[in-house]
């Protein structure tokens, strides 16, 4: 993913007002993140802990959610899968994540969902750069390349719900 601005992610939000694109937490520290291995960009709002963004490119232009979760529920589930790079995380570490739709639909408050990892790590936990608590993620016959091209399909078919 290429380096992005504040600017830049303020701007790509689709599914919020142009005001709360403004009022939003962007992460302070955009100069350090490891762009050449993230598929997308995501973080959960310091301020609103119910609260998570995502950014990512499609057709060379970055495109923005806001992601609502719920608080951390008990669970009788020992571990979850992510939907989107299909990492196990014990409880906690997978959340349902819910974004408003774009349009008409999203102003009369409809949303859909889609369990992920709750600290949007997908891109560091396929690369290996960052391990699930529960340990390393299952092998799989993939090459990381066809895994990252599966996250990212996962992303866009999510993103494509938000348009229907």
């Amino acid at each position: 993913m290429r380096p992005l601005d504040e600017q830049d992610i303020r701007k790509s939000f689709i599914n919020c007002s142009k005001g709360e694109a403004k009022r939003l937490s962007v992460p302070r520290d955009l100069g350090e993140r490891p762009w050449d291995d993230l598929d997308f960009l995501g973080w959960r709002d310091p301020g609103a802990p119910d609260r998570s963004y995502l950014v990512t490119e499609r057709e060379g232009q970055p495109v923005g959610i806001a992601l609502r979760f719920p608080p951390a529920q008990r669970s009788l589930m020992r571990t979850s899968m992510c939907s989107l790079c299909l990492t196990s995380h014990p409880r906690g570490g997978v959340s349902l994540m819910t974004a408003r739709k774009t349009g008409a639909a999203g102003r009369e408050g409809n949303s859909v969902g889609l369990y992920m990892c709750t600290d949007l790590a997908c891109s560091l936990y396929l690369r290996g750069r960052k391990v699930p608590q529960a340990g390393p993620r299952i092998e799989e016959s993939l090459t990381l390349e066809e895994q990252i091209a599966r996250t990212t399909g996962n992303l866009m078919a999510f993103l494509d719900t938000l348009d229907a």
